[in-house]
């Protein structure tokens, strides 16, 4: 056994060495090899989907594994996994019919290191594995109270599954999109045991080769991938991937600008003047030299507020007053802060919560916040507080790339009396403090796990945990409409309940939505397919890279 360890290990640090030669010094011309490079400067916590909370490391779970179904650049559920699928007529039964020509990864975890097919019995597995206890995803909330306590997940044969809901439960396809929900092997988790967060075996398009954490990460071509384009052609298209992790923007972009890098997701502050006109468009001397791709993007950005009445840091401070909340949400100028602090890369959060791009955002149905000093003023009067007389320091928890937005709504709130003291912190710690309730007012943002405007109410409802209920926002009225929402049937009235859910909680004001978001990319020209979607999925299945 021992001989068979030390040859595996060997393999795999040749391999390792093969491909960082062969993605090293971006030599595609000299190699011949089309590897796709990119950085991840906030590092990557883990490569088991179960754990797949945030961007970081959804990117990479969407190239090594795969769900029964996605969401398409119509944010429309597609079969992936599942040809196709039945509902029962009572709403709770969902039969899928599995595709018979999908494989996992060739690995040690199998006989002869020969990936074997994947059965019902693997998605069986994979999402009951989300709920169990022992596994500990930060997932498990997304089957709380939605899925059947006693055999919610059964295996009928080879390729039917069958998932069983406890009521009807309309999101539960974009729920079963996530990468949380990607099908992993039983065996693999069994043999790489808590290693399996470094060693992860799927069936996507590319496969694991090695990760060196804080150095590199390299993923390669799965030769027996099943999807092929309309031509006919084994997809994907890239010999490999390769990631790294420097954790400077500004390194990023140098990289980027010495064509080291095939792309970069958002431009920091420090330097997106040089290359964006204030109205978000590519400045003159940029122009041909790269390509800036926007697109609508489901995520807000936000500030938090902790507002659960029996926790002491809520019971002595002046932030569990509903109206000082709105006076903070009424005080600072969100078109300003767009125009200036974001290069128009945004759009001012002046509705709900529910984020432009979903079919139910309506600006006419839910009426937000937006700069009014004068009411601003009014409402912290009628609080107790005249001119902000008597009004304790309120302290704003943030992340370093944020503390140019905190300060600005600093500095106008301070012109009202309110006085905000701004403190970054890691970003590790920030999550941390949220989750555990010990954050009182805090910079956070939502990106849409599937396009139901659900997914962004369910961060409000009392019954959820946090994550997703930072706020701990509690309101039977709220809950009420939620839960009404998700029986509804009919599409129009079901948004017409989000938007009645989504207004009540804005005037609550547990939060203080500031913009939604666009996916801002900057792509070199040599690369070609490689789409924004309005979830910033990477999707590189038909990316190309033309070498000159």
């Amino acid at each position: 056994m021992v001989v068979k360890r030390n040859c595996f290990a060997v393999f795999a640090m040749a391999s390792f060495a093969l491909l960082w030669m062969m993605t090293g010094c971006y030599s595609k011309v000299k190699s011949g090899k089309k590897v796709f490079h990119y950085n991840e400067f906030t590092g990557i916590a883990s490569l088991d989907p179960a754990f797949a909370k945030n961007q970081s490391t959804m990117w990479p779970a969407h190239q090594l594994f795969n769900t029964l179904v996605e969401i398409d650049d119509s944010l429309h559920i597609v079969p992936s996994l599942a040809k196709r699928w039945v509902i029962s007529d009572d709403r709770l039964t969902f039969t899928f019919y599995l595709r018979d020509d999908v494989f996992f990864h060739d690995d040690p975890a199998f006989p002869d290191n020969k990936g074997r097919k994947l059965t019902a019995k693997d998605v069986e597995y994979s999402l009951a594995r989300i709920t169990d206890k022992q596994t500990a995803s930060p997932g498990a909330w997304v089957f709380n109270r939605k899925v059947d306590s006693l055999q919610p997940f059964r295996a009928i044969d080879d390729t039917t599954f069958q998932l069983k809901l406890l009521r009807p439960y309309n999101p539960i396809l974009g729920i079963l999109s996530m990468q949380y929900c990607s099908i992993v092997a039983k065996e693999a988790v069994e043999k790489y045991g808590t290693d399996f967060r470094r060693h992860p075996v799927g069936s996507g398009p590319f496969q694991f080769v090695a990760w060196e954490e804080g150095q590199a990460l390299v993923l390669k071509k799965n030769d027996n991938y099943f999807e092929k384009d309309s031509a006919g052609n084994r997809l994907p298209y890239l010999d490999g991937i390769k990631v790294t992790f420097y954790d400077s923007k500004a390194t990023e972009f140098l990289l980027l600008r010495q064509k080291q890098l095939d792309f970069m997701n958002e431009i920091e502050d420090s330097f997106k003047d040089e290359i964006l006109t204030k109205r978000g468009t590519l400045r003159k001397d940029w122009e041909g030299k790269i390509e800036l791709q926007v697109n609508p993007y489901l995520n807000i950005e936000y500030l938090g507020i902790l507002i659960d009445s029996t926790n002491a840091l809520v019971k002595n401070s002046p932030l569990r007053l509903k109206k000082i909340r709105q006076a903070i949400n009424y005080g600072f100028d969100r078109q300003k802060m767009t125009l200036y602090l974001r290069n128009s890369l945004g759009t001012p959060a002046e509705s709900g919560f529910v984020p432009m791009g979903l079919p139910s955002f309506d600006t006419s149905a839910v009426k937000g916040y937006h700069y009014d000093p004068d009411k601003s003023r009014r409402l912290l009067a009628e609080a107790g507080f005249q001119d902000g007389k008597n009004l304790p320091v309120i302290k704003l928890l943030t992340i370093a790339i944020y503390a140019e937005m905190a300060n600005f709504i600093a500095h106008q709130l301070d012109e009202l009396g309110i006085t905000v003291q701004v403190e970054t912190v890691q970003k590790s710690l920030l999550l941390e403090m949220t989750s555990n309730s010990t954050a009182l007012f805090f910079r956070g943002s939502w990106i849409a796990d599937y396009p139901d405007a659900e997914n962004y109410l369910s961060v409000f409802y009392s019954k959820n945990p946090a994550p997703p209920n930072y706020t701990r926002y509690k309101n039977p009225r709220f809950d009420a409409l939620f839960e009404k929402a998700l029986m509804e049937e009919s599409d129009s009235l079901r948004y017409k309940l989000y938007q009645q859910a989504d207004q009540l909680m804005i005037n609550d004001a547990p939060v203080v939505p500031l913009w939604y978001d666009k996916v801002v990319r900057l792509v070199q020209t040599s690369i070609k397919g490689f789409q924004p979607n309005a979830l910033n999925l990477l999707e590189l299945r038909k990316t190309r890279i033309e070498i000159p």
